[in-house]
Parts: structure tokens; C-alpha cells; sequence
């Protein structure tokens, strides 16, 4: 018996004008995925996970999770339902501290009014679950520090503990390791190694040795469709990705 898809795409389209950003796109992730979406610049790939996410509304297409459709939810509902991001651009908030920024997701899932019991049990309870998320994510030890004092790397961390603390079944990861240097680039592969194996992940990141050390799955995006999609190793070899890239080597 097949397993329901954790999230599930039919038909997705976009246009802006004349601009077709999303092409008919089919695309499913069983639970517990591990898939990449590449493509060159202006192939649409954040705009997708806009669409996955309700930032967008698409033209046509439909959008389930779980089996159950989320088009006509609104953004926060569908986190609700399961559906996690990091973004390309971080959204921290700068001038709180790492626990406090983790602590108000998990009040905001928990639909806790955090702002009026900041020093109720309840508040104490997110905390605690919080300083939980970043052991699991090793930066444990920076809690309690103003987020604008980490480096970039740790901020990009600290988005995936956020993300995590929405309890996802479905996460997608907007280019998590941008503006990390490629030294550090290590750090972050390692914690999407052990991130939860039943979480069905999309990760979108310009970074190949990232996408092909994690991805058991690659799927090609170039102007808003589907070029191709398999294994690491066959989309590796296949002369139209490699063209798609001019020519060079994707790993």
C-alpha cells in the first residue's frame, strides 16, 4: 500500500503578466523525504515555496498536506497544519535573544497569547521547550545571547530551530546555507543530517556540495517547470543540468 504523500503539488502555475513563474508543476514528497530543488537564477524556485506556503496565490493547481488540501488556507493555518520554512533572508528578531526567538514560535503554534504571559508558567513551559530545540541543533550555549551579536552561520541555525518548534511534517529550507561561508558550510550539513528522519524536507540551496551530500532525491527547476528529477548522481550526469549551469559541474 502506498503511503500518502506528507505534501503534495498538481498542476501549479503562476504567472505575473506575460512571466510564467510556475509551469504546471507536479511534485510529491512521501514522509520523510530528502529532496532537492535546484535551477539557475530566476527559475522560480522561491517563488514555489511561495506558493507552497500561501505568500502566493496560484493561478491554477492545487496543494495538499497530508491529504488534506490547504490552498484556501491562509499562511499561518497551513504552519498550523504542518508546514514549516526557513527563508532565504532571515526573519529573526534581532534585538531578542536566541531563547526568546525560538520560545515565541512555540507560543505563537501553541496559540498562547506570549505578550500578556511573559512570566506565567505558560511563557516558562516555551522556554523551556526552546532551550530543548537548540541543544538539538547544538547552539545551546548561545541562548541567551541578543541574536544580532551571532554570526551569520548561528543565525542561519537558529531559523531551522525556529522551524523545528512548529512540530513541521513537511519543512522547506529557502537556501539555508546563504551568506555562510563555504568553510562553514560544514556546520550546516550537519544539522540537516540529523534533523527528525520522518520530516519530509525540500531544501532550495545554491550551494551543490550541500544539496548533493543531503538530497536522496533532485528535482531541476528552470523557468518555472520541471526539467528533470533522480538520483544525486544521475541528475550529476545529465548534459541538460549541466548545460542549464553553462557547462559546469553541479557537485
Amino acid at each position: 500500500m502506498t503511503a500518502t504523500p506528507a505534501l503534495s503539488v498538481s498542476g501549479l502555475s503562476k504567472n505575473f503578466g506575460a512571466l510564467a513563474v510556475a509551469q504546471s508543476i507536479d511534485l510529491d514528497l512521501v514522509p520523510g523525504a530528502r529532496m532537492g530543488l535546484i535551477g539557475p537564477n530566476g527559475a522560480g524556485k522561491t517563488t514555489f515555496v511561495n506558493l507552497l506556503t500561501g505568500m502566493l496565490r496560484p493561478d491554477a493547481g492545487s496543494i495538499s498536506l497530508g491529504g488534506e488540501p490547504i490552498d484556501r488556507l491562509k499562511p499561518e493555518d497551513r504552519v498550523r497544519r504542518g508546514l514549516a520554512r526557513t527563508h532565504q533572508i532571515n526573519t529573526l528578531l534581532n534585538e531578542t535573544s536566541v531563547c526568546e526567538n525560538v520560545a515565541i514560535a512555540i507560543a505563537e503554534r501553541d496559540r498562547i497569547a506570549w505578550r500578556t504571559l511573559r512570566f506565567g508558567p505558560q511563557w516558562r513551559a516555551c522556554l523551556d521547550e526552546a532551550q530543548d530545540r537548540l541543544r538539538q541543533i547544538g547552539i545551546a550555549e548561545v541562548a541567551d545571547r541578543r541574536v544580532s551579536e551571532l554570526p551569520y552561520g548561528q543565525q542561519r541555525l537558529l531559523e531551522i530551530a525556529i522551524a523545528l518548534a512548529l512540530k513541521p511534517r513537511v519543512l522547506l529550507l529557502d537556501e539555508p546555507a546563504a551568506g555562510v561561508p563555504s568553510a562553514e558550510s560544514h556546520v550546516i550539513h550537519d544539522v540537516l543530517e540529523q534533523l527528525p528522519a520522518d520530516i519530509a524536507i525540500l531544501i532550495i540551496e545554491h550551494d551543490m556540495d550541500v544539496v548533493f551530500r543531503f538530497a536522496r532525491e533532485i528535482t531541476v527547476l528552470v523557468q518555472g517547470r520541471i526539467l528533470t528529477r533522480g538520483e544525486p548522481a544521475v541528475i550529476a550526469a545529465n548534459p541538460e543540468v549541466r548545460a542549464v549551469y553553462l557547462g559546469r559541474s553541479v557537485v
